[in-house]
């Protein structure tokens, strides 16, 4: 439990730094959540998110889990393809670790708004938290644990004169929800091209969110496309059998950067999610890594201590993990993004060798379910 009376002081309200609100708040810390944005305009984005399960045991054990069932779309098959070189790989239920396999799915898409709904009644229920939003952050009190989690253009980063290691992709990132025909039931795809990778995944009555990897521009055109000629588009690029029936949202494009702050913590504040790291979306790991930074800070909060001692150790648990991710995804896009005749016989011999190697795609699985640093302990004997 918390050693020092002061409160948790977090800047930002995302899914990242509520979460923080409810986990620090649940073991004893009295927390101000605040965001410049109202409770709407955190409600209004729209996005989905890919949840593995080290993010499903966070959550059980702060009592969320139950409360997103209704919401959370599992999948129970994942489809890798590399569309230039052949290769397939296909991931099932078989392939997870025993401890995961009892959750019967490899993984969840959840949809942001009612995430964050549930995040913020609970929080605006709890009698540890208050909650600002829509103001002015408050001063926060003298011996505060500051936790920014603000986001990729954090200024509390900046003001804290904390430097980043960074990249920015020639490729963009667009979203949008399409109804789509042919998927069978339960199933997610990763698609490597050479353009950038494309996810489908899936959010229930046919429904799926798609996440379109590509030069910058060429995002930016397909976002100012027509519905009917963004749907052909589309078309052209899905898996065959699979047709877009209709177009949910407006596509939107983002501009795509690996970022690690090259120290995530100063003084008695910390860099909670993507104010402290960014990665390529291939794999779905980034709520998944932010969350890893949350049961991280709640578990070192659980041993109390003073705030500027635990933002160090915190600093110094999370690099590794974040670092690895950031290393894995960056080497799979620049393996996958491209037709260099030299590398299309080594990604199809490899993904041949996964598909055919049960411990492989275990070992593959369990870094994308769990992170990085379970790969060790997922080597067979």
């Amino acid at each position: 439990m918390a050693t020092f009376s002061s409160s948790v002081h977090i800047l930002g309200a995302g899914p990242t730094g509520s979460l923080a609100a409810i986990a620090l708040a649940s073991k004893g810390y009295r927390v101000v959540l605040n965001d410049p944005q109202s409770r709407e305009e955190l409600l209004g984005r729209s996005r989905a998110y890919a949840i593995t399960h080290s993010s499903r045991r966070l959550l059980r054990d702060l009592k969320v889990w139950d409360g997103l069932q209704e919401s959370l779309i599992p999948f129970r098959s994942l489809d890798l393809r590399d569309s230039a070189s052949g290769g397939r790989v296909m991931f099932d239920l078989d392939d997870l670790h025993p401890s995961n396999r009892r959750a019967e799915a490899i993984g969840w898409i959840l949809d942001h708004r009612p995430l964050m709904e549930l995040l913020l009644d609970r929080l605006q229920d709890h009698h540890s938290v208050e909650m600002v939003l829509g103001s002015a952050a408050p001063q926060p009190e003298p011996d505060a644990l500051i936790v920014a989690a603000d986001g990729p253009r954090s200024t509390t980063r900046s003001q804290w004169g904390i430097r980043c290691l960074q990249h920015r992709y020639r490729q963009g990132c667009l979203t949008s929800k399409v109804a789509l025909r042919g998927v069978s039931p339960g199933m997610a795809y990763e698609l490597f091209r050479p353009e950038g990778p494309l996810a489908i995944l899936p959010l229930g009555d046919g429904i799926f969110q798609v996440v379109w990897s590509a030069p910058w521009s060429r995002c930016q055109r397909r976002a100012d496309l027509s519905t009917p000629d963004f749907l052909d588009e589309l078309a052209t690029v899905l898996p065959g059998g699979i047709e877009p029936d209709l177009l949910l949202d407006s596509p939107r494009a983002f501009p795509q950067q690996w970022l690690l702050a090259k120290r995530l913590s100063r003084g008695r504040g910390v860099l909670l999610g993507e104010a402290g790291h960014r990665c390529h979306p291939v794999g779905g790991q980034g709520l998944n890594l932010c969350w890893r930074d949350v049961a991280t800070l709640m578990n070192l909060a659980e041993r109390g201590g003073t705030p500027q001692g635990l933002a160090r150790r915190y600093g110094r648990r999370r690099w590794p993990d974040l670092l690895m991710v950031g290393l894995a995804t960056d080497l799979l896009v620049r393996s996958f993004s491209n037709r260099q005749l030299w590398l299309l016989p080594i990604r199809r011999v490899g993904l041949e060798a996964m598909a055919r190697i049960g411990w492989l795609r275990s070992i593959s699985l369990r870094a994308m379910s769990d992170g990085p640093t379970q790969f060790f302990s997922s080597w067979p004997d």
